[in-house]
């Protein structure tokens, strides 16, 4: 539902042509915010009973009990059963079917198949704990586990009949949906251009190149996902690129849009597929060069979980904030300290940020890499003289937990760096990645959020307001268009759902940081890793003076339990 009210707009556009933030900022305006549907994703997020996480099934027949007999007036002693215990019951078996239910936890049924007399069930979880429960002849008992640590399992279940003295055994091997983070050197594995692990040339209208992922380099074979950085360049014609594991259906969402002589990165978390490909379609109508550079991937073990924060600007050329008050220049590089600041803990393994150039006085690319660490062949913004423009960031940091930024132009550029939060040892979420959806589509009337996205404004999407297990989402957000010059904050919303069901809520007031910046006539996307905050709900800032049309599409979250 929209109300249209005319409002006067009092909010200060920052420094930098309009289009980055700068240090202060006046009161926004109030207008009626837009609330977008809920996504129906199977995943157990408001009916974990019954909803299971598809590819996370595991069974173990009853043909694979193993019986014994227990201590007992009947045989005196452990071993095979006795003949009068396996006459009373003879027929003791158990069936363990498992099922993925959250990023860190399973539901275990275990089917039993008994002559009516007691039982214990004892299930030991692998992980050092274990649950007892009572049954009564043949029927399914259901439990479910949450574990510290994401990995692989082996659940073994005992039943037990003291009455006839005699036990049965299975077990059942488990992964847990969810993976954890390893940083990863940037590099370049793929280039059209030059053949780099693929044979040379461009992509066609309609077609796929893929990336060797898994087993590449030190890149270890069965990773779950990856984390790359995307670039397509020497565009004829304006057209979109397509990420998916390799083996799966190619979805309708998109990961890098451009216009015709436009050079576009854009941060992707992609699935890989079981033979360790992803898949980059060229969904335009001319061909075009694509690069991937992979600076981390995901796998089921135990490794850095992640920490989402409130969007914090670490660095701003502009103000002299994290590094020195001037442009970095040509060919240089500065250093700045991202541990031990602003609420980062020290000891992180890598950092999840938001850069963005602005003021360039000539064209370049700009590439972010570990301080201890030399100037990589990779990059992670390509930009032009004049241009303001952003991107997503996962990068490691050195054991100082310090990251630098090298300018690979030949002129100077203003840097701005927002840390959206940080993966390490201690952190509890793991990634779950998701069939890509969209969650919605201003420009599609029917859609609830149907129709422009005001100056000033904001639509708030309630994600995971019923389950606070969810600490972050992944979303890709293109914002197409544009009428003027603007950027857009992703954000946390202050208020609860009740609060926006009865009328109460207040007027939030966004965070000094951008997640992408355009122009008049742009269409811009960018990967944002959202945090949930204290309410499951998410804020989607136009921050510029006109109106926008907003795509949201969704490829995963964090969960901690």
């Amino acid at each position: 539902m929209r109300n249209r009210r005319l409002v006067v707009s009092v909010a200060a556009i920052a420094a930098g042509v309009g289009l980055i933030p700068g240090v202060a900022q006046a009161d926004p305006a109030k207008p009626d915010a837009r609330g977008a549907s809920t996504p129906d994703l199977d995943l157990g997020l408001g009916k974990a009973a019954e909803s299971k996480i598809k590819g996370h099934t595991f069974t173990s027949p009853a043909e694979r009990t193993v019986r014994k007999a227990l201590p007992s007036a009947k045989t005196g002693a452990s071993g095979a059963p006795s003949a009068q215990s396996a006459a009373d019951n003879p027929n003791l078996a158990v069936e363990l079917n498992g099922y993925g239910m959250t990023a860190h936890s399973i539901e275990l049924q275990s089917i039993l198949t008994s002559a009516n007399t007691s039982l214990e069930v004892s299930i030991a979880w692998g992980d050092g704990k274990t649950d007892v429960v009572s049954a009564y002849g043949s029927q399914t008992v259901t439990n479910s586990h949450t574990y510290a640590e994401v990995g692989a399992y082996t659940v073994k279940v005992t039943v037990k009949d003291v009455t006839n003295g005699v036990s049965a055994v299975n077990e059942l091997a488990i992964v847990t949906p969810g993976s954890d983070f390893t940083p990863y050197t940037p590099t370049r594995l793929l280039d059209t251009r030059f053949g780099t692990g693929v044979t040379q040339g461009k992509v066609g209208p309609g077609a796929s190149t893929r990336v060797k992922v898994g087993g590449n380099g030190k890149i270890p074979a069965g990773v779950t996902a990856v984390v790359l950085n995307v670039t397509v360049t020497n565009t004829t014609d304006s057209g979109f690129i397509t990420a998916f594991p390799e083996g799966s259906e190619r979805p309708t969402t998109s990961n890098v849009n451009h216009k015709a002589g436009q050079t576009v990165p854009n941060l992707v978390i992609v699935p890989v597929g079981k033979n360790g490909y992803v898949e980059l379609s060229n969904r335009g109508w001319q061909s075009v060069d694509l690069i991937a550079d992979v600076t981390g991937y995901f796998t089921h073990t135990a490794s850095s979980g992640y920490t989402p924060v409130d969007p914090t600007r670490f660095v701003d050329t502009r103000e002299g904030l994290g590094t020195a008050k001037r442009k970095l220049g040509g060919q240089s590089t500065f250093a700045t300290q991202i541990s031990g600041l602003r609420g980062v803990p020290q000891g992180i393994t890598a950092v999840a940020l938001n850069v963005t150039v602005t003021n360039p006085q000539g064209a370049g690319h700009l590439t972010v890499y570990p301080t201890s660490g030399s100037i990589p062949t990779t990059s992670n913004l390509n930009f032009n003289a004049g241009q303001t423009i952003a991107n997503s960031v996962i990068v490691p940091v050195s054991a100082d937990g310090k990251i630098s930024v090298f300018n690979g132009a030949w002129s100077p550029t203003d840097v701005v760096v927002d840390v959206v939060g940080y993966y390490s040892k201690d952190s509890q979420s793991a990634f779950l990645p998701l069939t890509p959806e969209r969650v919605f589509d201003t420009r599609e009337p029917s859609d609830p959020v149907y129709g422009p996205l005001w100056g000033d404004s904001y639509i708030y999407l309630p994600i995971s307001h019923s389950n606070r297990s969810i600490t972050g989402w992944v979303f890709n957000s293109t914002v197409t268009n544009t009428n003027g010059s603007g950027y857009l904050t992703v954000t946390p919303d202050p208020n609860s759902r009740d609060d926006y069901i009865n009328g109460s809520e207040i007027w939030p007031t966004p965070p000094n940081s951008s997640n992408l910046n355009w122009t008049k006539g742009d269409t811009v996307p960018n990967l944002v890793q959202a945090s949930t905050g204290n309410n499951g709900i998410i804020d989607f800032w136009n921050r510029g003076w006109d109106d926008i049309d907003l795509v949201v599409d969704l490829f995963g979250l964090y969960q901690k339990g």
